[in-house]
């Protein structure tokens, strides 16, 4: 148990939790209001939700010994292209308009994890290098779309994406989780899953043993890319606006961290879904616990690369190697003494 990969960003999510009611003793308190629960435990995994689906397409693509860093940009193209879309409707309000803007914008995503999965598994450039192409280009096309202007669009079914509730739950977490669920079945209930892992492992010899390692690798930055995607709606419908040159910036560090922290090695192989959930659930815990604590905002990231630092350490085999010997030599000593 003390050597599974989960227990310490576990408990890390819990010891931040604590620090959290010892500052603010009324932390975890949830209250319902016109039927849905409220509070900072809800906000915590609302918050995590766009993370969440960002860090999921990641874990697949490192999965596949690759990496993308445009799906920051691709968030805002895909928020930029659905709020331009609702904007421009005839009937701005309407629930149709949302749902043909949000299917417009995550068809666009396809494109762009198609274009991504073409150069990397076709042409052959390295996937830090391909993606890096449209993680500058990307919000320039971002910008394009809406004109360099802050699109605020007026749709109620839009913004629900954020603020809307299902059985008092909310509607982001549920849609990241739903998700997360789909993949799990997708990859884990059948062969796609050790198909992917295969490619990560030794993309030469899944080949030779028959495995379409390009169409796998393709696929794997399409899916990306539409998590991606999902993700910008979120954070748009959030604010009800999209600023194509902040939205969903840096978030592609957040969605590594994810999935470093959940256990999946960057060298490829295999690779953990439930890992990636605690990732992106401690990284929202650790965002909600800074303000609450009083640390100023000049040392959020600071404070933010600690965490993250000392997880990972507590995670590492070597680490864990070296504690064990340590204790053991302790041991030792007394029962010397004794």
């Amino acid at each position: 148990m003390l050597g599974h990969q989960l227990l310490w960003p576990v408990v890390a999510i819990v010891v931040m939790l604590v620090i959290d009611v010892i500052a603010v003793p009324s932390f975890l308190d949830l209250r319902v209001q016109d039927g849905h629960l409220y509070g900072n435990p809800v906000d915590i995994v609302r918050n995590s939700a766009p993370v969440m689906l960002v860090a999921l397409g990641m874990t697949l693509v490192i999965a596949t010994r690759g990496i993308d860093l445009s799906v920051g940009a691709v968030a805002a193209i895909a928020a930029a292209v659905a709020c331009t879309r609702i904007v421009e409707s005839a009937d701005e309000g309407a629930a149709s308009a949302a749902i043909l803007a949000c299917t417009t914008a995550l068809a666009a995503c396809v494109l762009l994890g198609v274009w991504n999965g073409f150069l990397v598994s076709v042409v052959g450039i390295q996937p830090i290098i391909a993606t890096l192409v449209l993680m500058v280009a990307g919000r320039g096309l971002a910008m394009l779309v809406t004109d360099g202007q802050i699109t605020t669009p007026s749709n109620d079914a839009f913004s629900g994406l954020a603020t809307g509730f299902v059985l008092g739950l909310p509607i982001a977490f549920l849609i990241a989780l739903g998700m997360v669920v789909l993949t799990a079945v997708l990859t884990r209930r059948t062969a796609l899953g050790m198909l992917i892992e295969a490619v990560g492992i030794n993309p030469d010899a899944s080949r030779l043993a028959g495995v379409r390692a390009r169409t796998i690798t393709w696929t794997v930055y399409v899916f990306a890319a539409v998590c991606a995607g999902m993700a910008g709606l979120i954070i748009a419908a959030n604010t009800n606006s999209v600023n194509a040159n902040s939205l969903g910036l840096w978030i592609e560090l957040d969605a590594i961290l994810a999935v470093v922290i959940g256990g999946t090695a960057l060298t490829g192989g295999r690779f953990s879904l439930a890992g990636t959930v605690v990732g992106a659930l401690l990284i929202s815990t650790l965002v909600r616990t800074i303000p609450s604590i009083g640390i100023p905002s000049e040392a959020n990231y600071l404070f933010k690369a600690f965490v993250v630092i000392l997880v990972c350490l507590l995670q590492s085999p070597r680490a864990r190697a070296a504690l064990r010997v340590r204790g053991r030599r302790a041991a030792s000593s007394k029962a010397v003494a004794a």
